[in-house]
C-alpha cells in the first residue's frame, strides 16, 4: 500500500487530470475493491461487471475528494464503491429482499414493541444488534427492506417519486439524493461525538429538536443549527 502523502499527492495529480496518476491509484487500490464487492457476489452480477462499477465509484472518489473532509482517502473510498454497486443494483433492479432478511425485520418488529413497553423508549440500532447477534447494518437493511424511516437514507412512504427522508431536511437546496445509509455511516462516525449523537438521535431514533435540547442542556434553535451544519457537510463530502 502507499504512504497516505504519496495517495495525496496522487490524487491531486489525478484531479489536474494526470492519467497516469489515476491509473497506478486504481491499480494501487485494486484489493480495496476487489474487497468491498466480494460482499455483493451472487446478487445478480458478475465478478466482472461488480469489478468495473466498483472502479466507476473509485473513480468518482477521486474525482470529489477534499482533503478537508478529515478522513483518509481509503475511508471515503469505501462508501463511495458501495454506493456506485448499490445504486446499480437498485436501478437495475438487482437487489431482492430475502425471505430472512423479511423474517428479520418481523422479529425487530416485535423486539421494539416489547421494548418500548419496558423501557418506555426505543432502542437504539446497537441494542438490537446486540440482541439478534447480527451486525448493525443488517438491521438497518432489514428496518429499510420494509420501508421504514430508520436512516436518512430511507424511503418516503407517502411519495411516488425516488425521495428519501434526507429530501425532506429543511435546507430547500438539497437537491441530490444521498448514498445508501450503508455509505452515510462511513462519514456520520467521523464526526464529533456531539454532531453524531445529534444525528442519530433526529433520524435514527425520530427525537424532535426540543427532546434533544433538553438531553444536551441547549436551546431548540441550537439543535437546528448545528443539524442544518452537519447536514451541510454531510451533503458537500458525498457530493
Amino acid at each position: 500500500m502507499l504512504e497516505q502523502d504519496v495517495v495525496l499527492q496522487l490524487v491531486r495529480e489525478a484531479q489536474d487530470g494526470n492519467e497516469e496518476a489515476k491509473t497506478k491509484l486504481v491499480e494501487e487500490n485494486s484489493p480495496l475493491i476487489k474487497s468491498v464487492i466480494r460482499r455483493y457476489l451472487g446478487k445478480g452480477l458478475e465478478y466482472d461487471d461488480l469489478f468495473q462499477l466498483g472502479c466507476l465509484g473509485f473513480i468518482k472518489a477521486i474525482r470529489n475528494f477534499k482533503e478537508d473532509f478529515g478522513v483518509k482517502f481509503s475511508t471515503y473510498v469505501v462508501p463511495m464503491v458501495m454506493g456506485e454497486i448499490k445504486r446499480f443494483m437498485r436501478d437495475d433492479g438487482a437487489i431482492k429482499v430475502s425471505r430472512a432478511m423479511k423474517n428479520l425485520n418481523i422479529k425487530i418488529n416485535k423486539y421494539i414493541e416489547n421494548y418500548f413497553s419496558e423501557h418506555k423508549e426505543k432502542p437504539s440500532i446497537e441494542n438490537i444488534a446486540k440482541f439478534f447477534k447480527v451486525e448493525e447494518e443488517d438491521v438497518v437493511l432489514a428496518m429499510d427492506s420494509a420501508k421504514m424511516p430508520v436512516s436518512l437514507y430511507a424511503p418516503l412512504e407517502d411519495e411516488d417519486s425516488n425521495l428519501f427522508v434526507i429530501d425532506r431536511v429543511e435546507n430547500e437546496n438539497y437537491d441530490d439524493s444521498f448514498m445508501d445509509n450503508m455509505a452515510l455511516k462511513e462519514i456520520i462516525n467521523s464526526l464529533p461525538p456531539r454532531e453524531r449523537k445529534i444525528i442519530v438521535l433526529r433520524y435514527f431514533l425520530d427525537k424532535t429538536q426540543s427532546e434533544i435540547a433538553k438531553e444536551f442542556n441547549i436551546s431548540q434553535v441550537q439543535v437546528s443549527r448545528i443539524e442544518n451544519r452537519v447536514l451541510s457537510d454531510l451533503k458537500k463530502k458525498l457530493s
